[in-house]
């Protein structure tokens, strides 16, 4: 029987008990139904992951008994980050929750030229915490023991000047492939755009400040469809998909 996981913001050590805050109590007493004495892994990103029992299960309460540290990575050796255009609606949330099953380091929400959702400063935090909440149970199901990294929403203009590493931009009429390129021990920053693509002067931006073009065959994918096969692609020829 498969023992469920969740990410915790707590310091966690063997032999202590821990009380879960009301949403997670809520998430194992009401969704996942556990009780007494089932067992339960917690990680806090930190590293590994602890084996606990839970101790008190209640409408009050949810406690558990933390038991065993399990030191256990399943991160890439990889370090991949992404700059990902803003998609509406699901096709944004499908893309984040897919990008960490894929092992993605760090991910920053782009807005651009063609991005056709307008955020205020409220609206900026709201998506904020939901993308947030995507990355954790998208973590908690896939079995990583740390949370990539979410930074705020940023104009493209202004990201693409401080990346690092292989920087990559997926361009459907671009003529590089991936494989005729290789990193050089600062991992992969890759550059995927919403809806739409980019415009010629984002394209411009993107080239200037040193990223390069590549092309995911020769048919044009969505934007969703694009940027997690760029992430398998850069897994399978340089991270843990080899």
């Amino acid at each position: 029987m498969r023992v469920s996981r969740l990410y915790v913001d707590v310091v966690l050590n063997v032999g202590q008990q821990v009380e879960l805050n009301d949403a997670a109590g809520h998430y194992l007493r009401t969704v996942l139904r556990l009780k007494r004495d089932q067992d339960i892994i917690l990680f806090n990103g930190q590293s590994g992951e602890y084996r606990c029992r839970l101790d008190e299960v209640s409408r009050k309460r949810v406690s558990v008994a933390v038991e065993q540290f399990i030191d256990r990575s399943v991160e890439s050796p990889l370090a991949v980050h992404l700059g990902l255009g803003i998609s509406r609606g699901d096709r944004m949330d499908w893309a984040v929750q897919k990008a960490v099953e894929l092992g993605v380091a760090s991910l920053t929400p782009l807005i651009s030229e063609r991005v056709v959702i307008k955020f205020d400063d409220d609206k900026k935090q709201q998506r904020q915490q939901h993308w947030q909440g995507i990355i954790q149970h998208a973590a908690e199901q896939s079995g990583r023991t740390r949370l990539p990294s979410l930074n705020p929403p940023c104009e493209l203009a202004e990201w693409v000047d401080g990346q690092s590493g292989l920087k990559l931009f997926l361009d459907p009429y671009a003529d590089q492939v991936l494989s005729g390129l290789n990193p050089e021990g600062e991992g992969v920053t890759l550059l995927s755009g919403p809806e739409g693509g980019f415009s010629d002067q984002e394209r411009q931006y993107a080239k200037a400040a040193g990223f390069v073009p590549v092309r995911m065959g020769g048919r044009i994918l969505r934007s969703e469809t694009a940027v997690l096969a760029a992430l398998a692609a850069v897994q399978t020829l340089w991270g843990d998909f080899r």
